[in-house]
């Protein structure tokens, strides 16, 4: 399946049991291989204050295609565990040990 980077942007995050976990904020491209590295999720907070934003890969999430969301198999709690950052202090694009950490916590 394939489907535009705008479609993406703003589909809310879910877990299979139903619970909300954000919503997607951007992609991040990966410019040599052409491959989307990770989906910027965005979590927490309120009304946009305070949220922690995540990097989690595609292979980790599956469309809903009925309900147009994206489902992550996690729970609430082990997301607010995952590797994350904030909007103004995003992760070198140059870090490979960081993004491999995120794979590894994803199991991906």
């Amino acid at each position: 399946m394939q489907l535009s980077s705008s479609s993406l942007i703003g589909t809310e995050v879910r877990n299979a049991q139903g619970d909300d976990l954000g919503k997607v904020e951007d992609l991040m491209v990966n410019t040599l291989t052409a491959e989307v590295t990770y989906a910027v999720l965005s979590f927490g907070g309120f009304l946009g204050l305070g949220d922690k934003l995540f990097a989690v890969p595609l292979q980790a999430m599956q469309v809903n295609t009925e309900d147009e969301t994206l489902i992550l198999n996690e729970s609430k709690e082990r997301l607010e565990n995952a590797p994350g950052f904030d909007k103004d202090n995003w992760p070198s694009a140059a870090d490979d040990k960081w993004h491999h950490q995120v794979r590894i916590y994803y199991s991906i």
